[in-house]
């Protein structure tokens, strides 16, 4: 009985002792697998470069799908539970007596992640080996190892379109000219003919000579109420309003919105990508006709839905666009997408014409074949390999072609990067920093020395944008692409391989497997109702759409649940009214945004998601952030409302030392905030608020330790302030600088921020010109005054502000003189003057200037002199001031503005006159 009882107890004692070595060697494990699943992912990319579809290679790549998600999510359940829950010192080290606490609380799940990575470790090891002996010694795809650098010119917009100068004048000349009554112009053609170049470029050059101008992509699965709202909120965002919070959701109620923002209006609408006949009826009734020449352009490629507008609109016209590249066109425009300019090398012409013909003149398919030529170098060797490639698998589509071609030549982050498109349905406008920032929480970025990581995302869509993958549909102020899209084939091309990767699904395509889903995009109640693995999703995005109200219910009890390993979660633009109840358990979230959404109260376990690097919660109705904020140590971005940023605990955030963006800072009286805020080095952007004299010092000092600083905007009213007491670190890379505030002085430090781009003086009332200090800053791009000038004199001297584009001059009520001089300006694109009410004479140089102002509400003496200005071929040549009906506009609303009090006395005379006849007669 004895030796049983000790068998057992060594058995017992060997088990023990094995766990204990298998909890040991946990770390190295996980470092194995981690190896082991670089491994068995360059084999999946071998596999997919070699292109073979059928059924059994088609079944070998899902099976090493299967088995890289499952290796993904035990790596991330380890990384998660386990490792970013170990105590640390200032050193790195566990810090005691923490890490008892550690052990004992994390014993279970790491007995149960050991068994996993043991248990795993062995599948991916078998999968290795035979992928090694069925791997042929040739396959590795070299075009795969580095991004090209060859040229690597900067992203510019293009400014000629190229084949296209004969549509656009006959398009120009119907949207500027014609009848008063308002018309209809439909651009139609075959997909990939340029419809949507065409008219994109058509509307930029003429919808600066309209009142008002939106542009709206309208697509397949369109909803007209939510094409409504969207020309609401653009109207509004033209006119420099806020969109109202809560829009009307009955159809009626919407039209009669728009109806109220066009009346009495000359507008242009572009309504891009149209597919249903019933669309201009839906639509028709909300686009008010008052007679004033404006203008609605939509494009198409079905011939019916122009028929359909004949039907009701009597003023239609209709451009078909066939084909509208000749040989030579092609050949111009192939070479400008692969990054030649004139000096193209001739030996490549012939390879070249091959190409051109084999892409039977359509427009996208030569872009996207220049996009790919772009990264192959230029050899005439790669060139013929290139188009010999393009003339196989004949009974493909030869933009299908293309674009397969240039998916495969990509690197494998910039594969997913591609792919994360087709979670967003087709003519999706995605806003490139929500774009960036989930692709940095999908792990898709890798980190590169001296950038951050949505630095290198930015450099991975400019590389997609580059190759003609992406379409670039807005530039933000820096020239960095602020909104994109890619085209209905590329999407099309995108959804396809997302079903054969199993990368995502849902949505827009209901006719995909939903057996094993990665990322899930909702649209519509129906997507709550299928049959999904839920615990393999990592991504959920829902776009807005016609969702039943229970909808938000559906989705906690069929999709959402709390061992979830989302990464990501995105209601933005949908009507959610509350937030999830399980939303503390999804730990592994790093990516969260209720943005326009209707959720009132975020809850205090928002503080368990201690991984989240970005909330995003504007346009809510959120007036209080909870305390338990400051427990999310990783977060880079808290973008909040306005209305919720005086609730947050200013004196706990220091902690939170990896933020990036933050809310506007409102200084108290003890200054705080501007203590604990100065804590956060990494900070991009910062605002602060009504401050007293006594914390100029402290702000100056948190500032100059903000290395990473961009953006600085500083509020305070009351008394002036002399900041020249402070100083601006010699490490200072400010980009854009708001001061409002009085000011003793121009501070002598402004002029030596070498890369400021962006300043803005406001409430000043300086006493001295500051132009002189301004204008030999090497970087200024933007320059603003307003009520910050005392002086009656402005002098831009010779040779001045070199690199401003815009210049904008408003609330200068003393100012009655400007000196341009001849070589000051040379870079000016834009120059607005705003009430300035002394100023009568039109500005001292003006000739000098490439374009003309632009004026609002000024005195009637000046904008008659900018009349005779314009109206004077001799004097002044439209080449030096760069006349426009645009121009011609706004002088008539000023001298309209100008004329007010006159037209007053004028209508209350008819007035008197018209009651004393009514009067006399009935006597």
């Amino acid at each position: 009985m004895a030796e049983q009882l000790m068998g057992v107890g060594e058995c017992i004692l060997k088990l023990v002792w094995k766990a204990f070595q298998r909890l040991q060697n946990l770390p190295e494990g996980v470092k194995e697998i981690q190896d082991e699943l670089g491994m068995l992912k360059n084999f999946m990319e071998d596999k997919e470069a070699d292109g073979e579809n059928d059924a059994t290679e088609r079944n070998k790549k899902m099976q090493l799908r299967k088995i890289t998600f499952l290796t993904e999510d035990v790596i991330d359940e380890y990384l998660i539970r386990i490792r970013e829950k170990r105590p640390q010192d200032g050193r790195g080290w566990p810090a005691f007596p923490s890490k008892a606490a550690y052990h004992i609380q994390t014993l279970i799940p790491r007995f149960k992640i050991s068994y996993k990575i043991e248990s795993m470790l062995s599948v991916v090891r078998r999968t290795n080996e035979r992928c090694t002996r069925d791997r042929p010694k040739s396959t590795q795809n070299e075009a795969n190892n580095t991004i090209s650098s060859q040229r690597e010119d900067p992203l510019i917009k293009d400014d000629e379109i190229v084949g296209l100068a004969e549509p656009t004048q006959i398009l120009e000349n119907l949207l500027r000219n014609g009848q008063e009554e308002r018309t209809v112009l439909f651009v139609e053609g075959a997909p990939g003919v340029g419809k949507t170049t065409l008219a994109r470029h058509v509307f930029d050059n003429v919808h600066n000579d309209f009142k008002c101008h939106a542009l709206i992509t309208v697509s397949q699965s369109y909803v007209v109420e939510k094409v409504l709202k969207d020309m609401i909120y653009i109207l509004c965002k033209e006119r420099g309003e806020d969109p109202p919070n809560n829009l009307p959701s009955l159809l009626p109620t919407l039209k009669t919105e728009v109806r109220n923002y066009l009346r009495g209006k000359r507008y242009v609408l572009l309504f891009d990508d149209v597919w249903d006949e019933n669309f201009w009826v839906e639509i028709e009734n909300a686009l008010i006709d008052d007679k004033n020449s404006s203008r609605i352009i939509i494009t198409t490629r079905i011939e019916n839905v122009a028929n359909s507008c004949k039907n009701s609109t009597f003023f239609v016209e209709e451009y078909k666009l066939e084909n509208p590249l000749t040989e030579e066109e092609s050949l111009r425009l192939l070479y400008k997408k692969a990054r030649y300019n004139s000096d193209y090398p001739e030996e490549l012409r012939d390879i070249a014409l091959e190409i051109v013909r084999t892409c039977s003149a359509l427009p996208l398919a030569i872009v996207v074949a220049g996009g790919l030529l772009s990264e192959k170098g230029g050899s005439a060797h790669e060139w013929r390999l290139f188009s010999e490639e393009l003339k196989r698998n004949s009974e493909l589509n030869i933009v299908t072609k293309i674009i397969g071609l240039s998916y495969d030549n990509l690197l494998s982050h910039l594969r997913s990067c591609l792919l994360y498109f087709g979670m967003y349905p087709k003519d999706y406008e995605i806003e490139s920093e929500r774009l960036v920032r989930q692709w940095v929480a999908e792990g898709f970025v890798t980190h590169e020395e001296g950038k951050t990581l949505e630095e290198v995302a930015h450099k991975y869509l400019l590389e997609l944008v580059r190759r003609s993958l992406v379409q670039v549909l807005s530039f933000s102020k820096k020239e960095k692409v602020k909104k994109c899209r890619v085209s209905d084939s590329i999407h099309n091309m995108i959804r396809t391989k997302m079903k054969d990767t199993w990368f995502g699904g849902g949505g827009h395509d209901q006719s995909e497997s939903s057996e094993l889903v990665r990322r899930l995009t909702i649209q519509a109640n129906n997507d709550l109702n299928r049959r999904i693995k839920r615990s393999h999703i990592r991504s959920i995005i829902s776009i807005p759409g016609k969702q039943e109200e229970s909808w938000y219910s559906d989705l906690e009890r069929n999709i959402l649940k709390d061992d979830m390993p989302l990464k990501v979660l995105d209601f933005e633009g949908c009507g959610l009214p509350c937030v999830p109840k399980m939303l503390g358990n999804l730990i592994y979230l790093r990516y969260l945004s209720f943005r326009g959404t209707q959720i009132k109260v975020l809850p205090k376990s928002i503080g368990k998601l201690v991984n989240l690097e970005t909330l995003d919660i504007r346009q809510t109705q959120v007036c209080k952030v909870p305390k338990e904020i400051t427990k999310l140590r990783k977060l880079l971005h808290l973008l909040t409302p306005d209305s919720a940023f005086s609730s947050i605990e200013w004196k706990d955030i220091g902690g939170m030392t990896r933020l990036q963006k933050i809310p506007q800072v409102r200084m108290e009286g003890d200054g705080v905030a501007i203590k604990e805020v100065g804590k956060l080095k990494q900070l991009r952007v910062l605002r602060v608020l009504c401050f007293g004299a006594e914390h100029i010092t402290s702000l100056f000092n948190s500032i100059n330790e903000m290395k990473h600083l961009q953006a600085l905007r500083i509020e305070k009213s009351g008394d002036r302030i002399d900041l020249n007491t402070e100083t601006m670190s010699g490490e200072c890379r400010l980009r854009k600088l708001f001061l409002d505030m009085k000011l003793e002085t121009l501070p002598n430090w402004i002029p030596q921020l070498r890369h400021l781009e962006r300043l803005t003086l406001r409430h000043s009332d300086l006493t001295n010109d500051p132009l002189e200090s301004l204008k030999d800053m090497p970087s200024l791009l933007v320059l603003s005054l307003s009520h910050a000038y005392e002086g009656q004199t402005l002098h831009f001297q010779p040779g001045g502000f070199k690199t401003l584009r815009k210049l904008n001059l408003e609330h200068l009520w003393n100012l009655n003189s400007i000196l341009i001089e001849e070589t000051a300006l040379q870079a000016l694109e834009y120059f607005e003057l705003t009430c300035l009410d002394d100023l009568r004479t039109v500005p001292d140089g003006i000739q000098h200037l490439r374009k003309l102002v632009r004026v609002s509400y000024m005195p009637t003496q000046f904008v008659e002199e900018i009349m005779a200005i314009c109206d004077s071929r001799e004097a002044v040549t439209e080449d030096s001031l760069g006349t426009s009906p645009a121009i011609l506009e706004t002088v008539y609303l000023n001298l309209m503005h100008s004329a007010r009090p006159l037209i007053l006395s004028l209508c209350f005379l008819s007035f008197l006159l018209y009651f004393h006849l009514f009067f006399s007669e009935s006597i």
